[in-house]
Parts: C-alpha cells; sequence; structure tokens
C-alpha cells in the first residue's frame, strides 16, 4: 500500500509540474503573493497546531535546539510570509538563455535554463520549511512533495493547506505542493524509490537523517550532514572584532547550522584575545571545550583531545584550540570541518586571500560573521537547504540551484556530413 501512495503523490505531482513550468514569471507571482496572503490569514490556525506540537514535543524531553525550530510565533509565521514576498522580487531563473557559440556551419549553440521538475524536501521540526520550500520549487517553476517529521506534521499541513488554498484559486493543481500526511518510514522509503517521477531529494535535518536519505535513494540527494563552523582569528586580527564575530556567531541563535562550533587562535595572540573570549563566553554562559594551550585561559572549561574536534554542539558549547600559524588553522578545518561555512579575521589580506583559496568550505567568511551564510543574508531569498556536496550545487541553494541548463540548438535545415 505505501509504495501505491508514493507512486500516486509521486506521477500526480510530475504531471503538476508541467503545469508550472509554462508559466510566466508574472503569473507565477501573483500566485506566490497569494500564498503569503493565505498564510497570514491562516496565523491563528497554524498556531493552534504549532502549540500542541511544542508541548507534545516539551512532554517527550525534546532538544532545547530542536524546541527552537520547531516553535512558530505571529512574528515568525509574518516572517514566513515576508520571505516569499522576497522570493516574488528576486529574478526569474527559468527561460534565462545565454549565448554559447555559432558553429561554423552557421548552427545556433545556446543553453536555458529549466526547471528540474520535481523536488521531494524531507525535513524534520521546521514548520518554515514547508512554506519556503513550497514557494521557491514553485517560484523557479517545479513542483515538490514535502514530508514533514512527525513532530511538526500538523503544523505544516495547515500552512500547506494555506498555499493550497491559493492553488485552488488560480486553478491550478494541487499537486504542485503536495503534502505527506503519514510521517511513516516505509512511505519515506517508497518514496526514496520513485526517480521515474522525483528528480531531486533535499533533506533538511540532522545527519542521521540525512545519511538514511543518502543510503536509501535511487534519487540524487543533496547532503549536508552537519555545520561545524571555524572562526580562525589570526595573528594582525582586530581583537575586538574577533570577540564580536565570535559572540555573534556562537550566542545569536546557537542551535543552527551556521553558528560557531569552534574557535581557532593564532599562539601569537592567544595570551591576548583568549582573556577577553573567556570573559564574554563565560557572561553569555557558554560552555567550553579547551585545548591544553587554552584550558587555563576558561574557569570551568572541559579538556579536549585531538580527536573530539569536529562536534556540532547546537548549543551553547564551543571547542577552543591554540594553533600555530595559519597553516596550523587550515589543517584543523581540513580534518574537522564540515565543509559548511568557514571564517578568518585578519588584517592580513595575504592571508585571507590564502584561507578563501584553500580551506574547503561552501562558504568562507573575512572578517564577517558566520550567521550570514544562509540563503536570506546572501541575497537569494528564502533558501531551500545548504549543500556540503558539490553536485549539483554547493552552499546556500535559492532559485537557480532548482534549475538546470538544456541545449537549444538552432539552425535551418544543416545535417551532419
Amino acid at each position: 500500500m505505501t509504495t501505491d501512495v508514493a507512486a500516486t503523490l509521486a506521477a500526480e505531482a510530475a504531471a503538476a509540474a508541467k503545469a508550472v513550468a509554462v508559466l510566466s514569471t508574472e503569473q507565477k507571482n501573483t500566485v506566490l503573493q497569494a500564498f503569503a496572503d493565505k498564510i497570514r490569514h491562516a496565523t491563528a490556525a497554524i498556531l493552534t497546531e504549532n502549540r500542541a506540537e511544542v508541548a507534545e514535543a516539551e512532554a517527550n524531553g525534546t532538544s532545547a535546539a530542536m524546541l527552537d525550530r520547531l516553535t512558530l510565533t505571529p512574528e515568525r509565521i509574518e516572517a514566513m510570509a515576508s520571505a516569499i514576498e522576497q522570493i516574488i522580487r528576486l529574478k526569474d531563473p527559468v527561460g534565462q538563455t545565454r549565448q554559447i557559440e555559432q558553429r561554423p556551419n552557421a548552427i545556433n549553440i545556446a543553453k536555458r535554463r529549466i526547471p528540474l521538475g520535481v523536488i521531494c524536501m524531507i525535513y524534520e521540526a521546521r514548520p518554515n520549511v514547508t512554506a519556503d520550500a513550497g514557494a521557491l520549487c514553485f517560484k523557479s517553476g517545479n513542483a515538490v512533495i514535502l514530508r514533514c517529521g512527525r513532530e511538526a506534521i500538523k503544523t505544516s499541513l495547515a500552512i500547506a493547506a494555506a498555499m493550497r488554498q491559493a492553488l485552488a484559486e488560480h486553478k491550478l493543481p494541487a499537486a504542485v505542493i503536495s503534502i505527506v500526511p503519514d510521517p511513516d518510514r516505509n512511505l519515506l522509503l517508497s518514496l526514496l524509490k520513485q526517480d521515474q517521477f522525483i528528480d531531486l531529494v533535499i533533506p533538511r535535518g540532522g545527519e542521521g537523517l540525512i545519511r538514511f536519505v543518502t543510503e536509501h535513494s535511487r534519487i540524487p540527494v543533496i547532503q549536508h550532514f552537519k555545520g561545524v563552523c571555524h572562526l580562525f582569528v589570526d595573528q594582525s586580527a582586530d581583537l575586538a572584532m574577533a570577540l564580536n564575530l565570535l559572540l555573534n556567531g556562537k550566542v545569536q541563535r546557537p542551535g543552527v547550522c551556521n553558528a560557531l562550533e569552534a574557535l581557532l587562535v593564532h599562539q601569537a595572540i592567544a595570551a591576548d584575545f583568549l582573556p577577553m573570549a573567556a570573559k564574554a563566553l563565560a557572561e553569555h554562559q557558554v560552555k567550553v571545550h579547551a585545548c591544553a594551550d587554552s584550558i587555563n585561559y576558561f574557569a570551568g572549561a572541559s579538556p579536549i583531545t585531538t580527536d573530539e574536534f569536529g562536534q556540532e554542539y547546537l548549543a551553547p558549547e564551543i571547542a577552543v584550540r591554540v594553533v600555530a600559524d595559519l597553516d596550523g588553522a587550515i589543517a584543523h578545518i581540513d580534518r574537522f570541518g564540515s565543509q559548511h561555512t568557514e571564517v578568518i579575521c585578519t588584517a592580513d589580506q595575504a592571508n585571507a586571500d590564502r584561507f578563501i583559496a584553500t580551506v574547503d568550505t561552501a562558504v568562507v567568511m573575512h572578517n564577517a560573521s558566520s550567521r550570514f551564510s544562509d540563503g536570506g543574508e546572501l541575497g537569494l531569498g528564502a533558501e531551500i537547504g545548504i549543500s556540503t556536496s558539490k553536485l549539483h550545487a554547493y552552499g546556500p541553494m535559492g532559485l537557480e540551484a532548482l534549475t538546470t541548463e538544456k541545449y537549444v540548438v538552432t539552425g535551418v535545415g544543416q545535417v551532419r556530413q
């Protein structure tokens, strides 16, 4: 039965994708505005479902980081609607054409950007993904199948219902935005086999979920296992700037994937910077896991061995290590980073350039907070996910990452000799 349900969902989405692919930018933007309006109108209904799910999650001992992602407020719902309106203002990638060349036989070669087709989003306690993914997939000409975890399923259904109401009013198929009503894992496994209809799978959640999807999918998967983001404070860094980058990256919202999880400090300025960092982190009640060369600067810090680095705490916790130099910082990141976001604070442009060129990461920051590693902050609108693998996207994914290009060859009757 689950195979039949999955096949039906996928086939209906594939048919619906053809209806979206031919819409003009103006038509898509009109529907997107209706999405935003309907979500605002449904605020009370969405919050009713969400409060019940948050209460249940709290009773089940859900972590603070997960609860933060699950919880909606009127302000967060307004932010969802506003994010959709930002997507309206973004340039539509579909139909963009770039000239390649005209061949000696006068055939003209171009490449045109087209939708991928059907996207399957798999996510846990992130009900905002329902709106973000629905809107981004729609603007990029795709249909989307949304599979939410059981902890947020009712909230996500309420958000999707608002968007599907807008689709109905504009005479578009409901399957443009499908939501799997049952979080049963067998149904998920069946969906992951629908490679005839689904073109890309994007999982958002914990490392366990992403590895499970990757291991069981017949469909290409965007991977983002975890966000172990580092700040390296170089010898020439402005220490006040470095402290601000540290606090913003670690304290502002510690439960997200672009929060800092490790601080690397050049040994030449460790004696100056680490006391500043220790005082500030203590004031914000951040637990410190410190290496042997840094632990004496932190009251109550836990010792950390080399093999224990690379943790994604998603909490007010951070690892600290003193490194010999820029090469030591790069070597540490190569071993323990997750290809998400890495930051260097330095006044030495040559060191910044080498860090940028050498560090293997989807997003690299020079004298800027890791918290900017976000689709909205990078001008993409609401992101659909972050890829830490290099095919076919790398880093925060916006509209263009939900499209591909096809060759368009134009002639006047030429035949190959």
